[in-house]
């Protein structure tokens, strides 16, 4: 256990920090794992988890666009984050972080169970006309890195044509 120099980590792992979700675990703990994310991101997917999500914007402002479902119907809100804020996302608040060219944020999550009975993440992509729910998978979060990808992945695979109103996605 050693503190890190993060300016000098992002310098050294900015490579690292690359499309579809630029993010890289910087700490993984027993309870908690802290990210670094890097833009420009190109995500369309909104994520849900059961657990609150802590944002820190280091370089540059981000939009974290959230789907409000206590309303009726469903309110779809940005929520700027501007360099050096901070904001605590409440849990099962679906989001979409979006980061513009040379951003770095931070992000710190709660490792999820996988025990029976736990509730499983879900990347959900919404119609960009009617907002009907297009394309969605559930999945026990265990490596975020790797798993929103191959998520990613199979929903640029998939048609994207909403049952709804027959858009395009």
């Amino acid at each position: 256990m050693f503190p890190i120099n993060f300016s000098r980590w992002v310098e050294e792992n900015r490579h690292l920090l690359q499309p579809p979700v630029n993010n890289k675990c910087v700490f993984a703990g027993k309870d908690f794992f802290v990210m670094a994310i890097g833009g420009p991101n190109d995500r369309t997917d909104y994520h849900i988890n059961e657990t609150e999500e802590w944002f820190y914007q280091v370089k540059g402002d981000m939009v974290l666009k959230i789907v409000d479902e206590s309303t009726t119907p469903a309110t779809f809100k940005d929520i700027p984050i501007a360099e050096g804020e901070m904001f605590l996302l409440p849990g099962r608040v679906p989001h979409s972080p979006q980061r513009f060219a040379d951003t770095v944020g931070i992000v710190i999550e709660r490792v999820r169970s996988t025990t029976e009975g736990s509730v499983p993440d879900i990347l959900r992509w919404y119609c960009k006309s009617c907002h009907a729910v297009v394309y969605e998978e559930s999945f026990f979060c265990i490596d975020v890195q790797t798993q929103l990808k191959e998520i990613i992945g199979r929903w640029h695979a998939s048609d994207k044509v909403c049952s709804s109103c027959g858009t395009s996605n």
